[in-house]
């Protein structure tokens, strides 16, 4: 998947865990106004908290969050996270935690850029529950 400029919402935040009540209530906010129905809302709230979650354990010290939100075209939710990392390994994608991520939305990428620093990427893609996959 590249780089897709659409617009949307960003939060940047201290990558401290006391910030994840914020990232679910604006992922909800956004999937009910695509009208995604309760079960698809809850599945992109508990795929941005992990998603965070996991940024925040491999933030370094004083670090911040970025958790960027558009709608494509199609109506389903992209969600780009980053966070500056204490080390290049990215996200454990073995753990448990990554399994239930993967399985509440329907793409998800990582990556990390080395090139200021260790950037780790989670970006995922969360469609609602009738839309079907081209």
């Amino acid at each position: 998947m590249g780089v897709t400029h659409l617009s949307g919402v960003e939060l940047r935040m201290a990558a401290d865990p006391t910030q994840l009540s914020i990232v679910r209530a604006v992922a909800a906010d956004i999937a009910m106004r695509q009208d995604f129905d309760l079960d698809s809302i809850e599945d992109l709230k508990l795929a941005v908290d992990e998603t965070c979650s996991t940024l925040i354990t491999l933030a370094a010290q004083d670090a911040v969050l970025s958790c960027h939100f558009a709608v494509d075209g199609s109506g389903a939710v992209r969600v780009s996270a980053q966070v500056v990392a204490k080390s290049a390994s990215g996200p454990d994608e073995g753990s448990f935690g990554w399994r239930v991520l993967t399985a509440l939305v329907d793409s998800v990428e990582t990556r990390v850029d080395e090139a200021e620093g260790f950037v780790v990427h989670i970006d995922l893609v969360k469609s609602s529950a009738g839309a079907v996959d081209a």
